[in-house]
């Protein structure tokens, strides 16, 4: 298991550019199942999850080739023209999909494609429960079964047609429990070979979902609504190749944001889509923390202090996250690092998972100023830069906490080790590298 050493207390400065988008990667490359004809993706990150899902589409039988671009980065072409359907029934196939959550977005391809899929339990983060149902009761809704064989973790799932090459899959309206994303995406790509219309309502509009039906529509698909919570998806009987782009990361944009405000000396963030980014920025000016828009570039100056807003009534500020046009959640665990700086208190409430503050019990190791008040709330009371962090041992428990925990780090006195940094690598691309060509000392061991 890898570890970080790193030194803190180190101004950082220059330009960074963000890694094309993880959680947009692990949706259009699902996506790439709909059609036996070739699809490329350019501006793929180079990170494990990314990597597990790509390698679990080559296990399958889908043909991927690289097809890099100076311009667009890293891109591989994918052809799922031969499928082994066996192979998804075997012990290899769900012990890989139990290590990877982004799996489960292979079941709404499968079932448009070929009207059944098996899908493993999938792993991932862990910060709480993270339940299926939405995605299930979405099948259901468009004619799907699926049984459970508990004795492996395992879901089949299928739909019988009477028709010659058709999936058995029916259009219909549904109202999704929850505006889930993985959810809304795998339930529009069933949609979009399923017999007659599907309208969703309840969907979740977050760029990613937006970036996919582009993708999609491209692909020859018929879907309207596109960018809000009434999505419509006209069915087609196949699909064709498309080429597709992914966005900049938006959470490692509000992560280099985060960074910039604790240790930077000037840092310009490059092409950052700031038109996809949403509140983020602004969640960062309510800390005080000065960001700067220049043409589709954030520039963050160093921040000597800053001072956490109030509302209008006087109040002590709460960042909540939020569904799309919300805050993300995400971001979060960033947002809790950079107020233990600020001038000010702030109550952050973490509303969409239960597990994801527990992580401040490392924070408050390290000498910041945070109360836990339950699973989902905690107060942190900044300290205006009297009185730094200090380094420490510890674990990164997840992608997001784990950036939060690097970033705390670099800002300490003396020198921190995190272990498990394997979580860190799921999310971001060459991470220490990339951080130490602007002035970081971070050491793999």
């Amino acid at each position: 298991m890898a570890s970080f050493r790193i030194e803190g207390g180190h101004l950082l400065s220059g330009e960074i550019r963000p890694q094309g988008a993880k959680n947009e990667a692990l949706q259009v490359i699902c996506a790439t199942l709909l059609t036996s004809e070739a699809v490329t993706i350019h501006n793929i990150p180079n990170i494990r999850d990314v990597n597990n899902l790509i390698q679990l589409l080559k296990d399958i039988g889908v043909k991927v080739k690289s097809t890099p671009s100076q311009r667009d980065g890293r891109g591989f072409t994918f052809q799922a023209d031969t499928l082994n359907m066996a192979f998804l029934q075997s012990d290899e196939f769900v012990e890989k999909c139990a290590q990877l959550r982004g799996s489960v977005m292979m079941i709404g391809p499968l079932l448009a494609r070929m009207g059944k899929a098996v899908i493993a339990k999938p792993g991932g983060d862990k910060i709480g429960r993270r339940r299926l149902d939405t995605h299930f009761l979405g099948f259901q809704k468009l004619g799907a079964k699926f049984r459970q064989l508990e004795n492996r973790n395992v879901y089949e799932i299928f739909a019988k047609s009477q028709k010659p090459k058709a999936n058995g899959l029916k259009g219909t309206y549904m109202l999704l429990d929850e505006a889930s994303v993985t959810g809304t995406a795998n339930i529009i790509m069933a949609a979009t070979m399923a017999e007659g219309t599907t309208t969703i309502y309840n969907a979740a509009c977050e760029p990613y979902v937006q970036q996919l039906c582009h993708m999609l529509c491209q692909m020859g698909a018929k879907i309207s609504g596109i960018g809000s919570n009434l999505i419509t998806i006209e069915g087609v009987k196949e699909l064709k190749g498309a080429e597709h782009k992914l966005l900049p990361d938006m959470i490692e944009v509000g992560s280099f944001i985060g960074m910039a405000a604790m240790c930077g000396d000037g840092i310009r963030i490059k092409d950052c889509s700031l038109k996809d980014l949403g509140i983020i920025p602004d969640a960062f000016r309510r800390l005080g923390v000065k960001v700067e828009a220049d043409g589709d570039d954030l520039f963050i100056p160093r921040q000597k202090h800053y001072v956490v807003d109030s509302f209008i009534d006087g109040t002590i500020m709460t960042l909540a996250d939020a569904p799309w046009p919300g805050l993300t959640p995400d971001l979060l665990s960033v947002l809790i690092v950079v107020a233990t700086q600020a001038r000010g208190s702030v109550l952050f409430h973490q509303k969409m998972f239960e597990s994801r503050l527990f992580f401040v019990d490392r924070l408050i190791d390290m000498g910041a100023q945070i109360i836990l008040c339950d699973p989902h709330r905690a107060v942190v009371v900044g300290h205006d830069r009297q009185r730094l962090l200090h380094g420490s041992r510890m674990s990164s428990p997840d992608i997001r906490a784990g950036i939060a925990l690097l970033i705390a780090a670099m800002s300490a006195n003396g020198t921190s080790l995190i272990s498990n940094i394997e979580q860190i690598d799921r999310g971001y691309e060459n991470i220490e590298n990339r951080l130490n060509a602007l002035g970081a000392k971070i050491e793999r061991i």
